[in-house]
């Protein structure tokens, strides 16, 4: 986008005391214009703690309600209230009560990916930057309830050996779809560049396969959230990365490093839910306020406790 269609933006949110916040699988020209640009966890951080009135989130639904759940005084908005998340709908608060019933006394750690029904039956939240950190905070003696991303919680499980830990069957259908045939074939083309994995995807096993059988040297296999990625890529020599997430994350990581070569695993990973938030859209939802996110006050109250503990993992408390 031209730099006066990102200063009408910019001049829009002003006057009427937004805040934009994008996420990084969003259009590049939304990312451009945003004022906050990252992953879950970053922008769950940015909404709580922002001083405008109205918060506009690019981003996808369950996002939208992680934010008003924290700022319940505030409008928040989403240029497009259809941009849903097929990992959020692959459980409901029906299901997550069901499957409490079946462990009783478990502590029920839900991805950030998921719905603000589901947050307000979960006992801490996480997003994949500090899952580990989430699983590891909780008692070793007690039960954990993991949901709803099965590749994550894998993830989780290798890296915690926790063997009290039951996980959801669910997945992005976009990670899922990140295979380790593709991821191997890549590497056999491109046996120097480093590896960025999110640990959503379909070949997170795969990487750690290939890294701890010797096909790829450990110390270039990174598995990383999506601001882990960026992190990453300031501070990266290669010459070559390949990048195992959503292709929206590359623009970001191309901005923080022009020297090194970004290329996705897979150039058909692309969300559609993402993508709905457009230039158009999201300059008519700035001008006339479309579509406002609402979450009744009991289930934003009950859901609340989860995403602050989630925030505020690192701090000496536990859960209990």
């Amino acid at each position: 986008m031209d730099s006066a269609w990102i200063a009408r933006i910019r001049a829009l949110a002003e006057t009427n005391d937004a805040l934009i916040l994008a996420h990084n699988y969003q259009l590049p020209s939304i990312q451009d214009v945003a004022h906050h640009v990252g992953d879950s966890l970053a922008l769950s951080r940015v909404a709580a703690s922002a001083p405008q009135s109205t918060i506009i989130f690019c981003g996808v639904h369950f996002m939208a309600e992680t934010a008003k759940i924290l700022s319940y005084e505030k409008t928040v908005l989403i240029p497009d209230k259809n941009a849903g998340c097929s990992l959020a709908d692959t459980i409901t608060g029906e299901q997550l009560r069901s499957w409490k019933e079946e462990h009783p006394g478990a502590v029920v750690v839900s991805y950030v990916n998921t719905t603000a029904e589901v947050k307000a039956e979960t006992d801490i939240c996480c997003t994949s930057a500090n899952a580990v950190d989430v699983v590891t905070s909780v008692p070793s003696d007690r039960e954990i309830l993991f949901l709803p991303d099965q590749f994550l919680g894998a993830h989780v499980q290798r890296a915690t050996k926790r063997d009290n830990m039951h996980i959801w069957m669910g997945e992005c259908h976009v990670h899922a779809g990140i295979n380790g045939a593709e991821l191997r074939e890549q590497v056999d083309a491109e046996p120097d560049a480093e590896l960025f994995i999110h640990p959503e995807c379909g070949c997170a096993t795969s990487a750690l396969y290939l890294a701890s059988s010797g096909v790829v040297p450990a110390e270039r296999t990174r598995i990383l959230s999506t601001g882990g990625m960026v992190d990453a890529a300031r501070s990266t020599t290669a010459r070559k990365v390949l990048v195992a997430t959503e292709v929206g994350m590359l623009h970001q990581l191309r901005r923080v490093n022009s020297t090194t070569d970004f290329q996705p695993v897979n150039r058909a990973a692309v969300c559609r839910y993402m993508k709905m938030i457009t230039p158009e859209k999201l300059e008519n939802s700035l001008i006339h306020g479309t579509d406002e996110v609402d979450v009744p006050r009991d289930v934003a109250d009950r859901a609340r406790l989860s995403v602050e503990r989630m925030i505020a993992i690192g701090a000496p408390s536990r859960v209990g």
